[in-house]
């Protein structure tokens, strides 16, 4: 399983890395859009996995949220949305589950879960227009702060597998 947390690693590295090119470069845009997106789908699946003994249901209800906001962003670069919602409020939601997750888990430190829990409720600022662009930029900081820190933990340490062992063969 330690494998599995340093490529959830590299493959939220990459979505930040794609997002980052999606920002800064317009004409990259789709490709980098598309290229994270995959990425943060790959990401979902495998933080399904690893979450799975410490909540099932949870962990199930993380993975609906980052659907949620993988399938609007995804919508949102064609075009085709019907909606006019920012999906950095669905990954709100997602933040605040993983990082409850990890606060309840025995594999990783709980200052991850804090940092992912506050990063969540910045996020969710976005589902308000109004609220988002008055706390703009200081409501991106948080989110990527604490998703920066998971990432770089999971690809340097990655988890504690004994304990995930220990976690997943006990009752979810």
């Amino acid at each position: 399983m330690k494998n599995t947390a340093r490529i959830a690693g590299v493959f939220y590295l990459i979505t930040f890395v794609a997002g980052s090119i999606e920002l800064i470069f317009p004409g990259g845009g789709l490709a980098a859009n598309l290229i994270a997106t995959a990425a943060y789908l790959a990401v979902t699946v495998l933080f399904y996995q690893i979450f799975k003994p410490v909540n099932r249901n949870l962990s199930l209800l993380a993975a609906f949220f980052s659907l949620l906001g993988i399938i609007t962003g995804a919508l949102s670069a064609f075009h085709v949305s019907a909606l006019n919602i920012n999906p950095l409020g669905f990954f709100g939601f997602y933040c605040l589950l993983i990082g409850y997750l990890i606060l309840r888990s025995t594999f990783l430190p709980r200052v991850l879960g804090v940092l992912m829990a506050f990063g969540g409720l910045s996020w969710l600022t976005f589902f308000s227009p109004t609220v988002a662009s008055q706390l703009y930029p200081y409501n991106l900081a948080p989110g990527i702060f604490g998703e920066g820190v998971l990432t770089l933990w999971l690809l340097v340490i990655g988890l504690n597998e004994q304990r995930w062992k220990e976690q997943a063969t006990g009752p979810t």
